[in-house]
């Protein structure tokens, strides 16, 4: 169950909460050859499976740029805003610390670390998600997202 929120008070009052977390995703050869075609990035390590069998990783890894876009789909498992509108702002800092293995399962968690007002009459969210490895040491990524929210 997602954290809900119906006002930037409630917003503002949870900064420094954690959020939750989504539900797993396995991460297949399939979806990685997608967002290969789709980014035009088709480096062997992504697409290549006999190649990467004797490469660093061991078998083909999830480009870094498709674990962070998956945060637009972690986030509404995480928090649901009950506003009129919201927007994605971009993300202050973004790291991928750990490969993500074709056939991991992966899911997003999420923490409130920042939430201001904003001149235009909104709130202004940084919703850091770690995006976890099941078995995993290390999370895949961090990226403190930026939304903002009207009500």
């Amino acid at each position: 169950m997602p954290t809900t929120f119906d006002s930037a008070d409630a917003i503002l009052a949870a900064v420094g909460q954690p959020l939750g977390e989504s539900q797993w995703v396995t991460i297949t050869q399939e979806r990685i050859n997608q967002f290969a075609d789709a980014t035009d990035d088709h480096q062997w390590i992504h697409v290549d499976a006999e190649r990467a069998k004797d490469g660093p990783f061991g078998a083909c890894i999830a480009h870094g740029y498709l674990t962070l876009s998956l945060a637009s789909r972690f986030l509404p498992e995480i928090v649901d805003v009950r506003m009129k509108m919201g927007v994605n702002y971009g993300c202050e800092k973004v790291r991928f610390p750990a490969p993500v293995p074709v056939g991991s399962r992966i899911r997003g968690r999420g923490d409130l670390i920042a939430a201001e007002r904003t001149k235009d009459g909104g709130v202004q969210a940084t919703i850091r998600v770690t995006v976890e490895i099941d078995g995993g040491a290390k999370p895949a990524c961090i990226a403190d997202t930026i939304s903002r929210y009207y009500f």
